[in-house]
């Protein structure tokens, strides 16, 4: 049943945010001095902070950990929804075994479900990264959300020390607060199991951290850094990744060999040597993982599944293929009704126009700026002249021209550029902090306003529950919502788990879906042992099929779970007809 167990009936938070940056606007013009001296003191403060970078990084990362922690009670640990979601534990749960892959079940297609494969082997269809660090949150602490937690702060400190490379301290150590506040606590990356956002941000952030640095001073460590922020690409966003490294590497080899006092052969060996072995260690083990769970090492994730569920092409210029023949309604409506729908309406020219020219755009500044953040956008002529960041310009546009090549557009697809974004708003608010229309100093008090306004929003955020505050609906607007998260959306199923463990013995149950059961509210995942698990999720098939697996498994209770009805429905299984 694909509702919100929590309904909120107030305003929206998007429109709240929105009444907020419109009052810092009005406040800037009509009171531009309001608050100085005190801002003036607060500012001095901040600058002493930032002149100590180290300081700063830790700062960033400890309040990201410490921060999301805190507000656990209103923002608890997230449930699995999403179909994502399940795909990235299935490879946590897997990797936390000690293995990279599950041998196929028997009767596997009573387990068919979405974004997983099943043959060659049973794992999740997506490449590696997000799985090994749920993983690690799994075997360290107990839970795979704690491994989230981890990088995500991670990714915050890593931003921080990345912009140090590209700006002042103060405003690197801004930029740090407002990923903590914009991303490290409400946002999905952070609230759901999905996308990988943050760990390919991190590889991004040490990626373009380092690179500055090293050809300022060239030192091993530098290029070690970059060594693994490509491996941590390579294993979560490699087509986005790959377009990071065009222009990376052609500045790479400009300096190497194309200008004068260029270094000699022993010290390019000395740079290159260890980073290239990180590098070529990490492919490596790619295609072995590759080989063992899509059974060959050029086959990378994403294709088997591709190639065996979907009919909608990847890329814009392709065409549909022919559709595969379903054994599952829900499979056929996901594929079909959702994805193919949504790829034929990108190949008409109004579809293709909106999506490509509106929706998309949209949705990324939404996540990434909301509306709070909007204001630097009256500096971004100034900032696309700026020679100061010019490179990372030619970074955005080119990971931005090949995302808008593909079918579909999340914002974790940015994840590689998010570190560039920052800088880029980072530097129009420097610019707009000049700006004095009239000789009054309307840019500085936007500035401020602006950081006054994000901090505000964080907080009523925290508030939206008592405040019955209406957030961006799941899981479609809010993927490119600051501020959403999906609560408690996957309650449903976990309310039934949990009726089901309460219960003794090892279960089976087969999930029986409505005709209008939503594609988007799948609960057909397992775990990666499923001799093993408490509970294993099968579809409901004919009942010659459902007899087969009953015997297969017969030391185990048979239940059916019934989604759509309201609650949904729990009750021992009977083979009767229907």
């Amino acid at each position: 049943m694909f509702v919100n167990p929590s309904p909120d009936t107030g305003p929206s938070l998007l429109f709240i945010e929105g009444c907020f940056t419109m009052t810092v606007f009005a406040l800037a013009f009509a009171l531009p001095r309001v608050g100085s001296s005190w801002f003036s003191r607060v500012e001095k403060t901040f600058s002493r902070i930032a002149r100590k970078k180290i300081l700063s990084v830790v700062l960033v990362g400890a309040s990201a950990f410490l921060l999301r922690l805190a507000i656990l009670s209103i923002c608890p640990i997230p449930l699995p929804f999403v179909q994502d979601d399940f795909s990235f534990l299935l490879a946590a749960n897997t990797f936390a075994l000690g293995r990279l892959t599950n041998p196929t079940p028997a009767l596997w297609t009573h387990f068919e479900s979405i974004q997983i494969t099943l043959q060659p082997t049973y794992m999740s269809m997506y490449f590696p990264a997000q799985g090994l660090i749920l993983a690690a949150g799994k075997v360290l602490f107990g839970h795979a959300w704690f491994g989230l937690l981890c990088v995500t702060a991670l990714m915050c400190a890593a931003l921080c020390w990345m912009l140090q490379a590209w700006l002042p301290p103060a405003w690197a150590l801004l930029g740090g607060i407002l990923a903590v506040l914009r991303i490290g606590l409400f946002s999905y990356w952070i609230n759901t199991y999905s996308g990988g956002g943050s760990i390919a941000a991190l590889g991004a952030a040490l990626l373009l951290g380092a690179l500055p640095r090293f050809l300022r001073a060239p030192r091993l460590r530098y290029s070690m850094l970059m060594a693994i922020g490509l491996s941590i690409l390579a294993l979560s966003r490699p087509f986005e990744g790959l377009l990071l490294c065009v222009p990376i590497g052609f500045v790479l080899l400009r300096w190497a060999f194309f200008r004068s006092g260029r270094p000699s052969l022993a010290s390019l060996l000395r740079y290159s040597a260890l980073p290239l072995a990180i590098i070529f260690a990490a492919l490596a083990w790619l295609g072995y993982y590759d080989a063992r769970a899509f059974g060959n090492p050029l086959t990378l994730p994403y294709s088997v599944d591709r190639a065996q569920y979907a009919a909608a092409p990847y890329w814009i210029w392709e065409s549909p293929r022919p559709e595969p023949a379903y054994r599952h309604k829900a499979l056929h409506d996901f594929y079909i009704n959702v994805e193919l729908a949504y790829a034929k309406r990108l190949h008409t020219v109004p579809g293709f126009l909106t999506e490509t020219l509106l929706a998309k755009p949209g949705r990324t500044l939404l996540f990434f700026a909301g509306i709070a953040l909007l204001p630097p956008l009256l500096m971004i002529r100034r900032t696309f002249l700026d020679r100061r960041i010019r490179f990372l310009l030619v970074c955005v546009i080119l990971v931005c021209t090949g995302v808008a090549l593909e079918t579909w557009l999340i914002p974790h697809y940015f994840a590689a550029i998010t570190p560039a974004f920052y800088a880029l708003g980072l530097q129009s608010l420097r610019h707009l902090r000049q700006w004095k229309p009239g000789g009054q100093p309307v840019g500085a008090a936007l500035v401020r306003f602006t950081v006054l306004n994000c901090v505000a929003l964080a907080a009523v955020r925290l508030a939206a529950q008592p405040l019955h505050l209406v957030l961006a609906p799941w899981p479609s607007a809010a993927w490119a919502s600051t501020w959403a998260g999906p609560g408690q959306l996957g309650l449903p199923r976990a309310l039934v788990e949990k009726r089901l463990n309460n219960t003794p013995g090892n279960k089976l149950v087969i999930v029986r879906y409505g005709p209008n059961h939503s594609p988007l509210d799948e609960w057909v995942y397992n775990a990666p042992d499923l001799d093993r698990a408490a509970v294993i999720w099968a579809r409901d098939m004919d009942a010659a099929a459902n007899d087969e697996l009953i015997r297969l498994y017969k030391n185990r209770s048979v239940w059916l779970v019934q989604p759509d009805q309201n609650p949904a429905a729990l009750e021992p299984y009977s083979s009767s007809p229907r």
